[in-house]
């Protein structure tokens, strides 16, 4: 089983590991503010999965403070390098979202830095109009631009489920238009989500792999049921089983075998903030999961 990790891919690319910065946009979601829905996805937290953003949520503090926000995630991963070059990671929420003007002056601010090599915007694949394929292609122009786009599942009933409030088909539509323009397109799932079995998580993956072009990178999560969130309600109410680390690491490999060689792997498990996890306690031991995973994926490699 040959795996490409992002790291290997960036560091044969640049000659040196290339860190995300994780930023705030200012942005929130349209299944937020009523557009679509209210309070998000139920496994969403309220910091829309960006606690680790260094820097405001608000609109009107994000252009006076970008510099700012810059500084402190640089400070954050000093400890893991003297690298000059970074990811700018607006990870919270829906970065595509909002005043269009706004955000191209934002992101052109951004990507106009020397010290950011790339551009990553996370968001849903209901909130990439033309107009902002045209300013996303504008921006990719001057620096690689990466969208990551939130599908967490190919079905549609665990959608409903998790109140993601967009079907598989806005999914293909945004992903056939962002490939179109030459964008990278990084898709994330998620596995764990209730209801859904081995056969349902890996035939998520398989979709992936069916696409045509096949997605640039993947990032793959575990579920963490986290507190505040309306799903940690409907687990306490009716527990669902959750896959312990062993159950976990042999999830992924088989996961792993069915993506295309194309496709990079940004991530291998998620990083949630240990106050507010409630299940699978096992993911706070950072260090213990990702050497478990390594070594899985390791001895997968060498068959």
């Amino acid at each position: 089983m040959q795996i490409r990790l992002i790291s290997d891919v960036l560091k044969d690319q640049y000659g040196e590991k290339i860190y995300r910065l994780a930023l705030a946009s200012g942005c929130t979601c349209p299944n937020r503010d009523g557009t679509l829905g209210v309070g998000g996805c139920t496994f969403c937290s309220e910091g829309g999965s960006g606690e680790f953003a260094a820097g405001p949520t608000t609109a009107q503090s994000i252009a006076v403070d970008l510099d700012a926000q810059i500084a402190k995630a640089k400070a954050l991963v000093r400890a893991k390098t003297h690298g000059e070059r970074f990811i700018a990671y607006f990870q919270s929420y829906t970065n595509t979202y909002g005043d269009p003007d706004r955000l191209r002056a934002l992101y052109l601010r951004t990507i106009m830095r020397d010290d950011i090599a790339i551009l990553s915007l996370g968001t849903r694949p209901d909130c990439v109009g033309d107009d902002v394929i045209a300013m996303l292609t504008e921006l990719n122009r001057i620096k690689p631009v990466w969208i990551e786009l939130g599908l967490q599942t190919a079905h549609d009933d665990t959608a409903e489920r998790i109140n993601r409030c967009y079907p598989r088909s806005t999914f293909e539509d945004a992903y056939r238009r962002l490939k179109a323009a030459g964008l990278t397109v990084i898709v994330h799932l998620i596995f764990g989500l209730p209801g859904e079995d081995e056969a349902a998580m890996l035939g998520s993956v398989r979709y992936l792999a069916s696409l045509n072009p096949p997605p640039d990178g993947v990032k793959l999560q575990l579920l963490q049921i986290l507190r505040g969130t309306r799903m940690a309600a409907e687990f306490a109410e009716d527990p669902w089983p959750v896959m312990s680390l062993p159950e976990y690491a042999d999830l992924l490999v088989k996961a792993l075998r069915l993506l295309p060689p194309e496709t990079v792997v940004h991530r291998i498990t998620g990083d949630g903030p240990k106050k507010l996890l409630i299940e699978p306690a096992w993911c706070a031991d950072k260090k213990r999961v990702l050497n478990t995973l390594r070594k899985a994926i390791a001895e997968a490699s060498d068959d």
